[in-house]
């Protein structure tokens, strides 16, 4: 988390959530209100400060306010760069298990997270589709622990 937002936690610790406003598509982009977020510095700082409560909500901590994201599918999408796997923050992603939901959607499991793998590289997993374990995409957030639509109390 960035300083600046962990100074603000404190000097501001109970500032109201914020829900329904915040989403991450399949891609692993930011979007607010629908909208792609297109500045850059802004995405970095989200990516930064994005985490999951004790509950299994994600949420981005925007200095002192903690903005609860809505979460097209996983809270994570990963991407290959080389062969590598990146999530959409940035972060290398070790991977464990792979998946294909009902729809043909491959998922990577690691370190106790699911990500899902961005449609642009599911070329690297046509020949295994067949090989995949099918994990219904209805049990993917109950079964991983995170919630997919955050709302208010």
């Amino acid at each position: 988390m960035d300083d600046v937002v962990v100074r603000s936690l404190a000097k501001w610790p109970n500032v109201p959530a914020v829900y329904g406003w915040l989403e991450l598509d399949r891609r692993g982009n930011w979007r607010i209100k629908g909208e792609k977020i297109a500045n850059a510095a802004l995405r970095e700082f989200i990516a930064r400060n994005y985490e999951a409560d004790a509950q299994g909500r994600w949420y981005f901590q925007n200095g002192p306010q903690r903005v609860y994201v809505a979460l097209a599918y996983t809270p994570l999408v990963v991407h290959y760069e080389g062969e590598q796997l990146f999530d959409h923050c940035g972060r290398p992603f070790g991977p464990g298990q792979a998946f294909q939901d009902e729809e043909g959607s491959v998922l990577v499991q690691g370190d106790n997270r699911i990500a899902l793998l961005d449609d642009r590289d599911l070329e690297r997993f046509a020949d295994q589709a067949e090989r995949l374990p099918l994990l219904p995409r209805a049990q993917i957030p109950a079964r991983f622990g995170f919630v997919s639509n955050p709302q208010a109390a």
